[in-house]
């Protein structure tokens, strides 16, 4: 395998783990040593696989270097010393045995960072930030984009949140039970949006990076293994993601655009990912509970999706999204909720639906309206995929638009 191609995705899936254990174990005050530690031996391996070639086991290879790294910058710089103190100085031999990148460790070490991290001190809004950053491994670029927000923005937000950590003394420490609850809902969001991100994403030209999604369900599963975390919501969560996921090979096709649901082959659905979906909604609707989330609602329209052979499963869909927008409006959900609406009460009707959310600045909202006008007016239908491809920042997408263009385009010439 070529090393330009899986140093990437070992940096997605590898250099957060790296990070958390490093701040676990050496409660680091300033949690940029460990980023440091983690860059440079990415740094390393990018430089040494080029020239040598992969290792028999990459990952392994990297947590030795990472291993070492630490030890190295904890023994010979003395800024380090001076910052952490005596109680850190330790023998070679107690060094090897405080830093392991065993699974349990890993798992220890992420979900007490995260939790670490999602800090009341700052605003649920900086803790998401944060979090999706340090422990999902996201630029700048993919927060803004998770937030729908410009990227100078969060900057700014993610400098304030790590400045804040800082005089409040962060440290990854074994969190009490109200810590744990009262963080769950933030620490659910973010894992939703890491999983969004891959499931629809709009950085690097890919429309999907299955990557991110594995790595959601991953940390996700670790609190359903959990009681104190193992809750309705977090299975609901659970179960939405495994829906979505189940249709993740169906999505696109083999030049990398997207395959609109209507055209999806059904036969590439993952029908073992839809039945444990329909076991972790069954969990998370087993409890005599009324607190109903939106990931309860999302989990449910999932499942329609996934259901072929129901004729009225669009009326169902429907029915969610209005709770839904009830319960928590984004544009995101109103054209969703707009797209059930037409499967229900045809395009036509749609049409005044969609243009009375004026999203004019949203791809999206001028992608929807090209689908829905795509029988009824073909201009008009090109014209706002024209305009979805103006705004859209995404390859992928626009490629997708365009082709949507040609075929519209094809039929007026047969």
């Amino acid at each position: 395998m070529n090393p330009n191609e899986i140093t990437p995705h070992l940096f997605r899936t590898e250099y957060s783990k790296i990070v958390a254990v490093l701040c676990k174990k050496f409660d680091i005050k300033h949690i940029e040593i460990a980023e440091d530690i983690a860059s440079e031996t990415f740094l390393k391996a990018s430089e040494y696989w080029a020239a040598n070639g992969l290792p028999e086991n990459p990952t392994a290879w990297l947590y030795t270097v990472a291993r070492n790294k630490a030890k190295d910058y904890f023994k010979h710089l003395s800024v380090i010393e001076k910052n952490i103190g005596e109680e850190f100085k330790t023998t070679r031999t107690e060094q090897q045995s405080i830093i392991e990148f065993d699974i349990q460790n890993i798992s220890d070490s992420q979900l007490e960072m995260i939790f670490s991290v999602c800090n009341p001190v700052n605003s649920q809004e900086t803790q998401i930030c944060l979090a999706l950053q340090i422990l999902c491994g996201f630029g700048v670029e993919e927060i803004a984009n998770a937030f729908l927000s410009k990227t100078e923005t969060i900057k700014k937000r993610l400098q304030r949140g790590r400045e804040s950590l800082r005089n409040h003394h962060f440290k990854l420490d074994i969190l009490h039970e109200n810590d744990i609850l009262s963080r769950l809902d933030t620490v659910l969001t973010t894992l939703y949006l890491l999983f969004n991100e891959g499931y629809f994403s709009k950085t690097n030209n890919l429309l999907i990076r299955k990557d991110l999604c594995l790595e959601a369900i991953r940390l996700i599963l670790i609190l359903t293994d959990n009681p104190l975390t193992n809750t309705p919501k977090t299975n609901a969560l659970l179960a939405l993601m495994c829906f979505q996921s189940s249709r993740l090979e169906a999505r696109l096709n083999h030049e990398g655009e997207v395959i609109l649901f209507d055209e999806q082959d059904e036969s590439l659905w993952d029908q073992a990912l839809i039945e444990k979906g329909n076991y972790y909604l069954i969990q998370a609707c087993s409890t005599n509970t009324t607190d109903i989330s939106k990931f309860h609602i999302e989990a449910a329209i999932a499942y329609w999706h996934t259901t072929s052979t129901n004729t009225d499963k669009w009326s169902h869909i429907l029915d969610l999204y209005n709770q839904l927008v009830l319960m928590e409006y984004s544009p995101i959900t109103a054209l969703n909720r707009t797209f059930a609406f037409s499967k229900v009460y045809g395009n036509k009707k749609a049409i005044p639906e969609a243009e009375s959310l004026s999203l004019t600045e949203h791809e999206y909202y001028h992608g929807l309206l090209g689908y829905l006008y795509a029988k009824i007016n073909k201009d008009k239908a090109i014209c706002h995929f024209e305009e979805a491809i103006k705004i859209t920042k995404s390859k992928t997408e626009k490629q997708t638009l365009q082709r949507q263009i040609n075929h519209l385009k094809e039929t007026d010439t047969l």
